[in-house]
């Protein structure tokens, strides 16, 4: 008993038009790599977006309880750095970001996101072990969150803005320095 076509179908353009695979006529489906270009494009969405996140939870009724959430991902943070555990470090600043614009309550917002993060998943593994200032993004964790709960939105969007261009700005000269044309 195989599959029906027509979700596969429409399965594998929704792909294609996230970006993620490449439907080849007659051949089949090409998963697409990362380049460094595609990398600073979603940094710039990423800048974007969760500026806007932080900035409407500052100003939301439930700030306390999304600054709490995020005060707690930030410590899984710290914790794991302590630890020197690359992995957990990395799935509590993923928890960190995805609770960030899932907490600011826009459905499109999450979704680009939800996007941008299937297509740079992988990439984002690879460059953690290239980064050097883990610590630095605990911090700035940290001052985002301490902007939100005291409703200080002008504050939020800057300290989030400010950490992924920090982030974005580490990390391209990195893959240029290894030359990495795929991620």
């Amino acid at each position: 008993m195989g599959a029906d076509h027509t979700p596969v179908h429409e399965a594998a353009i929704r792909l294609q038009e996230d970006g993620l695979v490449r439907v080849l006529p007659r051949r089949g489906i090409l998963i697409c790599a990362l380049a460094p270009e595609d990398l600073r494009e979603i940094y710039d969405l990423i800048i974007a977006i969760e500026g806007q996140a932080a900035e409407r939870l500052a100003g939301a009724g439930a700030r306390a309880e999304a600054a709490d959430e995020l005060a707690a991902r930030t410590a899984e943070m710290a914790d794991a750095e302590a630890r020197g555990d690359l992995t957990a470090w990395g799935t509590a600043d993923a928890a960190f970001h995805r609770a960030l614009v899932e907490r600011a309550g826009n459905g499109r917002m999450i979704r680009v996101v939800q996007t941008i993060n299937d297509q740079s998943n992988g990439a984002r593994m690879l460059t953690l072990m290239l980064r050097r200032e883990l610590g630095a993004s605990v911090a700035e964790h940290r001052r985002i969150v301490d902007a939100i709960r005291s409703g200080d939105a002008a504050g939020a969007i800057d300290h989030a803005r400010c950490h992924r261009i920090r982030a974005r700005d580490e990390l391209m000269p990195l893959l240029d320095s290894f030359g990495l044309k795929h991620l």
